[in-house]
């Protein structure tokens, strides 16, 4: 039982972030482009405040798997750097996220070599 509320928690939430993604989409005019930088950027002013980090204990993947939850990555990350030095501080968001950047990258390319892309028909 305990595994199903687990579940239930995170895609509760992660649910909800991608259903105000969508409805953000739906019915404004903002572009998606813009709505992935605006999520990403709650995510980071989130942690700034320690905010965020309350929701990833609660939901876990439901908060980190989301956009929001690359935002939180990055901004933990430097947070930590910064508790070292400068440098870290500037090079602490990317550290902590190389590992999904560079999955992002190689599948990317990847699935570029299996499937021919072609424009969005409108």
């Amino acid at each position: 039982m305990e595994i199903f509320l687990m579940f239930l928690k995170v895609f509760a939430v992660g649910g909800a972030i991608c259903t105000l993604a969508q409805l953000l989409i739906n019915y404004t005019k903002i572009t998606a482009g813009k709505i992935l930088v605006y999520f990403l950027l709650a995510g980071a002013i989130l942690q700034a405040f320690g905010l965020y980090q309350y929701v990833v204990d609660f939901a876990g993947a439901g908060a980190t798997v989301p956009i929001s939850g690359f935002g939180y990555l990055l901004s933990k990350g430097a947070m930590e750097g910064a508790k070292e030095s400068l440098f870290k501080a500037i090079t602490g968001g990317i550290t902590a996220a190389g590992m999904g950047i560079t999955a992002a990258i190689v599948f990317g390319y990847l699935f570029a070599l299996i499937f021919k892309s072609r424009s969005k028909k409108n």
